[in-house]
């Protein structure tokens, strides 16, 4: 039995090339056809498409309630809880929606009469969205900036249908804005009257305490009581000295000496009046009840520089909102204009030239090479060769 050589890779390119050479009229016309009937296509049949983009900023961010209140009240931004706001605008986010929105899509068919210009012939609606939404695209770039752009056959179509979005969706957010700036508006107010109703409570009730207690400013009063306590018990010592003096000099029935105890008597009087809080009505506190008073001063104090905060606040947020349901502004800024680049992105004439060549190449190259390998195989009566001649056997039958 001979045995069988190994065929190397060069070999095999050569028998390749030489099967090609054999067919060279069968890979130029396999070649040639789809390559004529593609540059057709691409050159007259197909019809380009032109793109127009625009780059737009987002909307500005507004400043928020709770970061306002946060200022106010010294950096405490647990208070801003209490109203049931977030630090987070979501205007960009209200923007990138409508732009994707089917709305804003269906008013740009039916404002350009799309349907026609498609030569659109289904029977769904959201077909020729779909349709529309192929050529339209919305990106966010590296500078977090709105990209968006649409492809048409009509380069000024396509700009015109860009700057009717940009319209569109700023008239659409404005409205949103407006809306939003209303409902807040009231809620503020609402907020506002409760807020100044507490307040009035709060600081009438603070009055009746200082009227009540006699406390104004507990720092300074209790100052001014520890100083005054002072005073006496030094003037009390000093006459307690005198009176033992005078007592051991002349006795406890000189005149001087009766002075003193008189002194004495009105000096523990007003020692004992003071500690008991007799004095009050000239501002003078109890000792005994001064921890007490000035603990519920400065909370009375503290409540109520709380509300005058959140007042602050809800009168300013009430204005801007008020402010904000009246204007009717720009917010989305054009940074780059759509314009029209008579420029195609469509067909990639060359690219497609290129693949319709290669591989009608590659599949007459395939086709020569099995054509071959057949009539080698027939020549050595293969079971391969004898299937082979079976099957041109009845091709040949049928054709006859």
């Amino acid at each position: 039995m001979e045995k069988q050589e190994s065929i190397g890779f060069v070999e095999i390119c050569l028998r390749i090339l030489n099967n090609d050479l054999k067919h060279f009229k069968l890979i130029v016309a396999c070649v040639l056809i789809p390559t004529i009937v593609a540059f057709v296509l691409v050159m007259w049949v197909v019809k380009p498409k032109y793109a127009a983009s625009a780059i737009v900023t987002p909307p500005a961010n507004s400043q928020s309630m709770a970061g306002a209140l946060s200022g106010m009240l010294g950096g405490a931004s647990g208070m801003s809880s209490l109203l049931g706001l977030s630090e987070t605008s979501e205007d960009a986010n209200a923007v990138w929606t409508i732009l994707n929105s089917w709305e804003l899509h269906d008013m740009v068919i039916n404002n350009f009469d799309l349907a026609r210009h498609y030569e659109f012939k289904g029977k769904f609606h959201a077909d020729l969205l779909r349709e529309f939404r192929k050529n339209f695209g919305l990106e966010l770039n590296k500078e977090e900036m709105f990209s968006l752009y649409y492809k048409d056959t009509d380069p000024k179509l396509a700009v015109e249908v860009v700057k009717f979005m940009l319209a569109k969706a700023d008239s659409a957010f404005n409205a949103f804005k407006t809306r939003q700036a209303r409902q807040s508006r009231e809620y503020f107010q609402s907020r506002l009257d409760s807020c100044e109703h507490v307040l009035d409570s709060l600081l009438k009730d603070f009055v009746n305490f200082q009227v009540t207690n006699n406390v104004y400013e507990p720092s300074i009063q209790l100052e001014a009581t520890i100083k005054y306590l002072s005073e006496l018990q030094a003037m009390r010592e000093e006459v307690n000295m005198e009176m033992n003096f005078e007592k051991l000099d002349r006795g406890e029935n000189s005149k001087r000496y009766q002075e003193l105890s008189k002194r004495m008597k009105g000096m523990n009087s007003a020692l004992g009046g003071t500690l008991k809080g007799k004095h009050s009505d000239i501002g003078i506190l109890e000792l005994k009840k001064s921890p007490e008073l000035y603990s519920e001063y400065l909370r009375r104090e503290a409540e109520i520089r709380i509300q005058e905060a959140m007042y602050k606040v809800l009168r300013q947020q009430s204005e801007q909102m008020r402010m904000e349901e009246a204007k009717m502004l720009t917010n989305l800024h054009v940074l780059e204009p759509p314009w029209e680049n008579d420029k195609k992105i469509s067909p990639k004439r060359g690219l497609i030239l290129v693949f319709t060549v290669f591989f009608s190449f590659f599949f007459a190259s395939l086709f020569c090479n099995f054509i071959e390998f057949m009539r080698s195989e027939s020549r050595t009566n293969s079971r391969t060769g004898a299937e082979w001649n079976f099957f041109v056997g009845k091709v040949c039958f049928w054709r006859k």
